[in-house]
């Protein structure tokens, strides 16, 4: 039996893919890669704001469009959006046949079995696999790798226990529980044995590692740890939590050779009413003041946020200040999303909404003058020799990234000159930028 599996969603999302094709491959199906075309169709969905919810409705509605015409056997739809939507999911797309929570990832070749073995018409047969999302942490040992074979990313702990006004996450992924570090060390040297020399860190909360368990500054233990497995190149953290990244971690990544000076800080606004109404534990000050420190302990460091415009109560002044504020920092890198009013959230609730359209137009701007901070900030690097890892090669080039881009969601390096391999390690030269990417040649 043929088994197709589209991979929607963030990173956590992207490891529980690989932890859920590992399971299928080793209980004997037979995975495709054309999910347009098998006995069973594996949707592993995002559910965190509207358009990653529209993302995986679509997906999911061609799964059922090939199912009626015969190409596809079976639907099974897991993930986020499943957590969130449960029944009403079933309710929204006729045709699913099984609606499967996080709770129940280790057992998805159990489940896909059930659902071949039943028939019948889908919509009687449709059935709910949800136990929920706060067990003990997962342990993500034993992956079949959809990321290249020469960096992974590594899943520290799974939930939050923030109380974002905007955010979905504690209600879909529970609260926060850290992986055990015996486990993350385990699993790293596995994906080192396995090729891996870039490990991208990844949670919710990064720098809240083994905190809920009364450990300060677990993740500069943790760093220490990783760092003395032969083979690993480069160690990068994602999504540190700006109002507790301390001195400490600081030093950390400054002192530690296998640390990337890359640095994402997620501040959302600079707005002290707004930052107070998203429920947020840092402010104007302490942001400033961390993004100087960042700086003065890493005049090489690259910094990546994220912003999100027209949340409520976000007035002309209030976002003239976040556009100043970006002025200011330069991030390297910056997402920037409108506001979308999440059901379940304590913001879709509050006073005050500003206009779709309103949302929209900030957003725009904003990236426009970030647009503008970030290809000046690739000329200033013409010239610069940089130490880059070959990610892929095809018709179209050789491409990498040196320590300042991240896999997937970052700018890239064109990389001309001699031959080289993924997973290589090479040196370089900027010559030239093309958009947001950098265009390097060998020396």
């Amino acid at each position: 039996m043929t088994v197709g599996f589209v991979a929607l969603g963030c990173p956590k999302n992207i490891v529980d893919s690989e932890k859920m094709l590992a399971d299928i491959g080793e209980s004997g199906f037979v995975l495709s890669g054309d999910p347009d075309n098998a006995d069973v169709v594996v949707i592993n969905t995002c559910g965190f704001i509207a358009p990653a919810k529209e993302e995986a409705l679509d997906a999911i509605r061609q799964a059922v469009k090939q199912k009626k015409k015969g190409r596809v056997g079976k639907v099974v739809v897991c993930g986020c959006l499943s957590e969130r939507m449960g029944q009403a999911l079933l309710d929204e797309v006729a045709g699913i046949d099984a609606v499967v929570g996080l709770g129940q990832r280790g057992a998805i070749s159990r489940i896909i079995a059930d659902v071949i073995a039943r028939n019948g018409k889908a919509k009687a047969q449709s059935r709910l696999y949800l136990s929920g999302s706060g067990e003990a942490p997962l342990d993500d040992r034993g992956r079949l790798l959809i990321t290249p074979g020469h960096w992974a990313y590594l899943r520290i702990s799974e939930g939050c226990d923030r109380q974002c006004a905007f955010c979905t996450i504690p209600a879909i992924r529970g609260r926060f529980r850290s992986k055990d570090a015996d486990v993350v060390v385990a699993e790293a040297r596995e994906l080192v044995a396995h090729g891996a020399v870039e490990l991208s860190l990844i949670a919710q909360d990064s720098n809240y590692y083994l905190r809920d368990r009364g450990v300060k500054n677990g993740l500069v233990k943790l760093i220490d740890e990783l760092a003395a497995i032969d083979g690993l190149a480069w160690i990068r953290l994602m999504y540190l939590y700006p109002a507790t990244v301390d001195d400490e971690l600081i030093a950390a990544i400054a002192g530690n050779e296998k640390v990337v000076k890359y640095v994402d800080v997620p501040v959302q606004h600079i707005n002290d009413t707004i930052l107070k109404a998203m429920r947020r534990a840092d402010r104007k000050e302490t942001t400033l003041r961390l993004i100087e420190k960042l700086r003065a302990a890493m005049p090489d460091v690259v910094l990546r946020t994220t912003v999100i415009t027209g949340f409520p109560g976000e007035t002309d002044e209030a976002f003239e200040e976040l556009m100043a504020f970006v002025e200011w920092a330069k991030f390297d890198a910056l997402g920037c999303f409108p506001f979308y009013a999440e059901a379940e959230t304590h913001a879709a609730t509050l006073g005050e909404q500003v206009p779709e359209e309103v949302r929209h137009a900030r957003a725009d701007r904003l990236m426009l003058a970030q647009q503008e901070i970030a290809f000046a900030a690739g000329r200033r690097r013409i010239g610069q020799n940089l130490t880059c890892l070959v990610d892929e090669i095809d018709d179209e080039g050789v491409r990498g990234r040196f320590y300042g881009q991240a896999p997937h969601i970052d700018s890239v390096c064109h990389i001309r000159g001699p031959a080289a391999e993924p997973g290589e390690f090479i040196s370089t030269r900027v010559i030239d930028t093309q958009d947001y990417d950098l265009i390097v040649e060998r020396v």
